[in-house]
């Protein structure tokens, strides 16, 4: 459904104003007494990690990916760069603090709605350089880059509720080459003072292989992203599986009706909040065409930003399949071409479909 500009500037104030309105609400579910530290992920090249709402995690508040997160930061010998939408995990600023204490050199972005957050506040006042965006549109990032040795992103923020309540993907990826485009990302903004549409397509490397795996990063709004996602949905053969938090892109939904028409099988899970009240969304739109889209279950949010090509590839990270991501907002989306981690995504889609709403 073609959507005015204005109807989806409109629609993205909306949304900025609620999320600003919930903003620090809830820094305090991580006690300081819990610092009981899972094991460290196995020391392959890649480690995939997704919250658990409905489990133990989700209620004690304990045990999810932040902790995994927070090990691998207390490890750091030299550097740790984050940029982040929000942040209100203890787990997470603990880490970080216990790291700049310990002569590791820590640099923070975030969101500046988001700014005034006291946690924020407590790594600034240890001494911990933060920055806050300058772009007119979000800085919605959520990534770590670890001695310049290794990436974590997805579609987490570094949050109570979206690292227990939300349905969320966090993937750590061991990769010089990888980290170097990330921190090409990160500096481009705490450095340069470069955020939204303004900022420079220099990623380094686009395309990298890690032990023989081919991996694509793309940023948006530099690197064309929408058009690299289309072109891998043109390329699907047999199904194409997607969670998507906002889908408001009338070419990413293009591309999956012409894939129905080519007799490929095509599912998702949307949020229901977002599918319900976005101007623009592409919900009905697509269940027309013949797509098996649902609303989503969780009572909070389904987060995730996913796509899965033909159980081969999958695409994960902080683009939501929307106007904003592409054009506006300072985001960050990798697509893995692995099967092993495509059926790992692939499970949490078929139990977050098996909850929602048919």
């Amino acid at each position: 459904m073609k959507i005015p500009l204005w109807q989806r500037i409109w629609s993205f104030i909306t949304l900025s104003v609620l999320l600003t309105a919930s903003a620090c609400q809830e820094g305090t579910g991580n006690d300081r007494s819990g610092n009981t530290s899972n094991p460290l992920p196995p020391s392959g090249w890649h480690s995939v990690y997704f919250t658990q709402p409905t489990s133990s995690k989700g209620s004690s508040l304990r045990g999810g990916p932040d902790r995994s997160l927070a090990d691998a930061i207390r490890l750091a010998h030299a550097s740790v760069d984050v940029a982040v939408q929000q942040l209100n995990l203890w787990s997470i600023r603990d880490a970080l603090l216990e790291a700049h204490r310990d002569g590791v050199k820590v640099r923070l972005v975030v969101e500046s709605d988001y700014r005034d957050c006291p946690e924020i506040r407590e790594l600034e006042e240890a001494g911990i350089p933060v920055l806050g965006d300058r772009g007119e549109g979000l800085m919605h990032n959520k990534f770590t880059i670890i001695d310049r040795q290794e990436v974590w992103t997805g579609s987490m923020n570094y949050t109570i509720t979206d690292g227990y309540r939300n349905n969320n993907n966090l993937v750590r990826i061991r990769s010089p080459q990888l980290a170097q485009n990330y921190t090409t990302e990160f500096e481009e903004m705490f450095v340069d003072d470069q955020f939204g549409p303004g900022s420079p397509a220099n990623t380094p490397d686009p395309t990298v292989f890690i032990n023989g795996v081919h991996l694509v990063s793309c940023f948006s709004p530099d690197d064309g992203c929408e058009s690299k996602l289309a072109t891998l949905i043109e390329k699907a053969q047999q199904n194409i599986s997607f969670l998507a938090f906002s889908f408001t892109s009338d070419t990413l939904a293009d591309a999956l009706i012409e894939r129905i028409e080519a007799g490929v099988e095509v599912s998702g899970v949307m949020e229901e909040a977002q599918a319900r009240s976005n101007s623009g969304t592409e919900f009905n739109r697509l269940r027309a065409a013949g797509a098996d889209v649902r609303l989503d279950g969780n009572p909070r949010n389904m987060h995730h930003k996913v796509l899965i090509i033909d159980n081969q590839i999958v695409e994960f990270g902080s683009y939501n399949f929307s106007f904003f991501a592409e054009a506006h907002n300072d985001e960050n989306l990798i697509i893995l071409y692995h099967p092993q981690t495509a059926a790992l995504f692939m499970e949490e889609f078929e139990e977050i479909y098996a909850q929602a709403k048919p």
